[in-house]
């Protein structure tokens, strides 16, 4: 069995003026959200292999305030590949990880993020977590998945069990639901 945990950046400025999406900056909120989330990271001993991060300013600056508040070293691994990317190129960049990781932290972006649990979950009513992120996977979301499967190259639409999906919101209530 593998796990995947897949953060989704935290909420980022559209005040700041930056030319490129690529590089716009979290904004205040954001960044007490991603404290949160590596709160919760820390509070509940969640270890990682391997992370796979988009080298999006965004998610640069969410991982180093999640770094700040668990207070261990993230050394993420960044691809760009992964910044707006699809669910099918998420896989594909998933099936390259180190092949003796048996935790990824994965870092990115919506709809990919999104798509990829939908993919990998099956849509079989039994789960209610499933049914959160339908209904919204804000940014700063966790989502931690339990992958049916020995080797990474393996991943395949229908494998993953979503044992919790954490939004910002769930741990602090000021985080809500005007947090996009």
């Amino acid at each position: 069995m593998k796990r995947l945990t897949l953060l989704r950046h935290a909420k980022s400025s559209w005040d700041d003026p930056v030319n490129r999406d690529f590089d716009r900056p979290l904004n205040d909120k954001g960044k007490r959200a991603a404290t949160i989330m590596g709160k919760f990271i820390k509070r509940h001993g969640l270890q990682f292999d391997q992370i796979l991060a988009s080298p999006a300013v965004r998610v640069i600056e969410t991982l180093e305030q999640v770094e700040s508040a668990c207070g261990s070293s993230l050394e993420p691994q960044w691809d760009r590949k992964i910044y707006l990317a699809s669910s099918v190129t998420l896989m594909d960049v998933i099936r390259n990880a180190h092949a003796d990781a048996q935790h990824i932290l994965m870092v990115g972006h919506n709809p990919g993020l999104e798509d990829l649990i939908f993919d990998l979950v099956p849509d079989d009513g039994s789960s209610n977590t499933r049914a959160a992120v339908e209904a919204k996977y804000p940014t700063a979301a966790l989502a931690e998945l339990q992958l049916g499967i020995e080797n990474w190259v393996d991943i395949q639409d229908g494998c993953a069990v979503l044992d919790r999906f954490t939004r910002p919101r769930d741990l602090d209530p000021e985080l809500g639901p005007d947090y996009n």
